[in-house]
């Protein structure tokens, strides 16, 4: 809202001057073939760039809250079997000395992908890291064979695609530029077509169509920044970084309860037996 604000105080401010700038610019006598617009051709300008805004923003805004829905759904499918793969490798490595390094594998896969929605998707699925934590997970827990944590590690990889590929931007940024001009066109016939006006009304009459232009001014950027905020994967009003937040602090707690399982048993060991050579 701050940047709506922003634009319709200076839209009140700058529709006067720009006004009658362009009254002296253009001339009275042009301003009053436009004022009264004979051939409509200041309307059907006016029309066809409202449908052209309008068209454009709302099927963008249905695109991206569409875009919005796809990051949570993917985020929760993954976080779920993120879950169930922690409490799978929890089951088959507990009792065995590989199982602190498989928590840390887990643990890395979650501060190094599942946290990291800064980084372009693209790049985290082409870039493979040198110790993928999840090849390391199969490899610790299977013996010869793949074992039965193979499918759960091949279902996480195909939600971790899906969250990939939900989060990375499909609209370009000269999508939005478009946008703005677009507003910006359709703003800019409203000072010339008071500048004629302001002549014959008086400056009261002005003072109005400046509130009234203000306020749409003010409109049209509010519907642009909603339409922008949608569009951000992360760090907007609408993305899931606190639901993200809230997901990722119940599977940090489970692996931290895991952990200190883990640091129990080695520290209750009992003491081995004294082992006494033959005579």
């Amino acid at each position: 809202a701050g940047p709506a604000v922003v634009v319709g105080v200076v839209s009140f401010y700058a529709f006067g001057p720009v006004s009658r700038f362009l009254r002296g610019l253009i001339g009275l006598g042009s301003l009053d073939i436009l004022s009264n617009d004979a051939g409509q051709y200041l309307q059907n300008f006016l029309g066809v760039i409202g449908i052209l805004l309008s068209l454009l923003i709302g099927n963008t805004y249905s695109f991206c809250y569409q875009q919005q829905v796809m990051i949570f759904m993917a985020f929760f499918e993954e976080v779920s079997v993120a879950k169930a793969l922690l409490e799978q490798v929890s089951l088959v490595c507990r009792g065995r000395p590989s199982y602190d390094r498989v928590l840390d594998c887990v643990q890395r896969y979650v501060d190094r992908d599942l946290k990291r929605v800064d980084l372009p998707p693209a790049v985290v699925l082409s870039s493979k890291p040198r110790d993928d934590p999840l090849e390391n997970i199969m490899w610790m827990t299977s013996v010869g064979t793949p074992s039965v944590v193979y499918d759960t590690v091949k279902w996480l990889r195909q939600a971790r695609g899906q969250r990939l590929g939900a989060v990375q931007r499909k609209l370009p940024p000269l999508h939005f530029v478009l946008l703005f001009v677009l507003g910006f066109f359709e703003l800019a016939a409203f000072p010339l077509l008071s500048a004629g006006a302001s002549f014959t009304n008086g400056l009261d009459a002005l003072r109005v169509e400046a509130a009234v232009f203000a306020l749409m001014a003010a409109a049209i950027m509010l519907t642009l920044s909603v339409v922008l905020q949608l569009w951000r994967p992360s760090g907007s009003v609408y993305s899931v970084d606190a639901a993200l937040d809230v997901m990722i602090q119940g599977l940090q707690d489970e692996l931290d309860e895991r952990r200190a399982e883990v640091s129990t048993a080695t520290r209750t060991l009992p003491t081995p037996p004294t082992y006494y050579p033959p005579p």
